[in-house]
């Protein structure tokens, strides 16, 4: 096996970048979100200004996004951890425009990294190896038994009461784009990497046109989708999702950014590919942000399904689907 045809092994996402012309709105939207501010960087200018601000959730990972000031707001680009660093190697001497290995100086956890572009519209895409986990944080959060009409798991004058607050992000779940050639996206990215499409949605002429990709890990259980892509007329990144921990949470997030004055986006509902409920959000700079619960776990075991797209594919239940997000 060459180094071209050996698949590069991903084994998680990890983290997601933004640049913003704003830096300062983006920081307040970020955490009333439910991000939590893991480290500023300021510039090398000697001002003090804050170019750089790096948030984490609340799991293991030492940071899940990293905006950045620019003159114009642009999306970065997503990391995946690879298994090793033969993986890095391989990923800086075959992928597309990759970069040299570099080190992560200046982001918590540090590890080393390579970022290569994609080989149809050019965006960025990260690899990274050597992070060190970070200690989960200790948030107060809900955990008490649902009650159902015939069966009762909450004992007899056990209440539940919320606190007002953001939803705290857990995890960076995953993201997706708009590619403008879906069947070669497909190709490079499954025989390149341990991609797997777990859902694939079919246009009325049933051509293959959306999908939703996981990572092969063999018996372990992983999201039923990290990464998806829809063909479309031009490039455009389209949302990133993000964990939190259940359906209150994440519904007390939502009033929490309604009442703080952001744009919903769509929301809350149901999907159906992945069977998360969701709930998007535009960002001051009008970017979607997604917090989502209760989503699928699946391996290897589980055969690819393919659809049709229609009025019923994305959510079983919610809000019927805006243009905006439609078009974005």
């Amino acid at each position: 096996m060459t180094l071209s045809t050996r698949k590069i092994q991903l084994v998680r996402i990890a983290h997601i970048y933004y640049k913003y012309a704003d830096l300062e709105k983006a920081h307040q939207f970020l955490l009333d979100f439910g991000f939590t501010e893991e480290r500023k960087i300021a510039g090398g200018d000697g001002d003090g200004e804050v170019e750089k601000i790096y948030f984490r959730g609340y799991g293991t990972e030492p940071w899940v996004l990293c905006a950045s000031k620019s003159d114009e707001s642009a999306f970065g680009g997503a990391a995946f951890v690879v298994e090793s660093e033969e993986d890095l190697r391989i990923a800086a001497e075959t992928l597309p425009k990759a970069s040299a290995i570099y080190e992560l100086e200046d982001a918590p956890g540090g590890g080393r990294g390579v970022t290569f572009h994609d080989p149809i519209d050019g965006w960025p895409m990260h690899l990274v190896y050597g992070q060190k986990s970070a200690e989960m944080l200790e948030i107060p959060l809900p955990n008490t038994p649902m009650n159902y009409p015939t069966e009762k798991n909450r004992p007899a004058g056990k209440t539940k009461r919320f606190t007002k607050r953001p939803a705290p992000i857990h995890k960076l779940g995953h993201f997706g784009l708009r590619t403008t050639d879906f069947a070669k996206a497909h190709e490079f990215y499954c025989s390149r990497f341990n991609f797997t499409a777990s859902d694939i949605v079919q246009d009325a002429e049933k051509i293959d046109r959306t999908a939703f990709y996981r990572l092969d890990r063999g018996q372990e259980e992983v999201d039923h989708h990290m990464f998806f892509f829809g063909e479309g007329p031009s490039y455009r990144v389209h949302h990133s999702s993000y964990e939190t921990h259940d359906f209150d949470t994440q519904a007390l997030g939502h009033d929490w950014l309604r009442e703080k004055g952001y744009k919903s986006c769509w929301g809350i509902g149901r999907h159906v590919m992945g069977s998360q409920i969701f709930d998007y959000w535009f960002d001051p700079n009008g970017f979607i942000f997604e917090h989502y619960v209760d989503g699928d776990l699946v391996t290897s075991d589980e055969p690819t399904h393919r659809s049709q797209t229609g009025p019923d594919s994305l959510h079983v239940w919610g809000p019927d689907v805006p243009r905006a997000f439609l078009d974005h």
